[in-house]
């Protein structure tokens, strides 16, 4: 329950920040689920190689490269989804870094507090 709670989370704030950035668009709020599973699924499985082989630079930056990590995994996730547009990697940037932000505190208020 808690992993579709976070699917949903995630494609409401992804659909909400549409409005706000005029350079990432869905179709439709079933894009953005579309996009919250393939999100997921590319945190998953290919971010840990990226995360790998960008060590060095992740080292030298201090950590902002992980910041462009994230980037490459929307413009990768716009990829493979039609019902997505993100109009460049400035685009993608500023989305990955209020997803991340947002989700985050949409996710803290959801959690158990067990």
């Amino acid at each position: 329950m808690n992993l579709i709670i976070r699917l949903l989370v995630t494609a409401i704030v992804a659909y909400l920040l549409t409005w706000i950035l005029p350079g990432v668009q869905f179709t439709g709020f079933g894009g953005a689920i579309i996009f919250s599973i393939v999100l997921g699924l590319l945190n998953l499985f290919v971010k840990p190689v990226l995360n790998l082989l960008g060590l060095p630079l992740t080292i030298v930056t201090l950590g902002l490269f992980t910041l462009v990590i994230n980037a490459i995994i929307i413009l990768i996730a716009d990829y493979f989804i039609d019902s997505m547009e993100v109009n460049g990697f400035l685009w993608a940037l500023i989305f990955s870094i209020l997803l991340s932000v947002v989700t985050s505190l949409a996710n803290s208020m959801f959690s158990d507090k067990d």
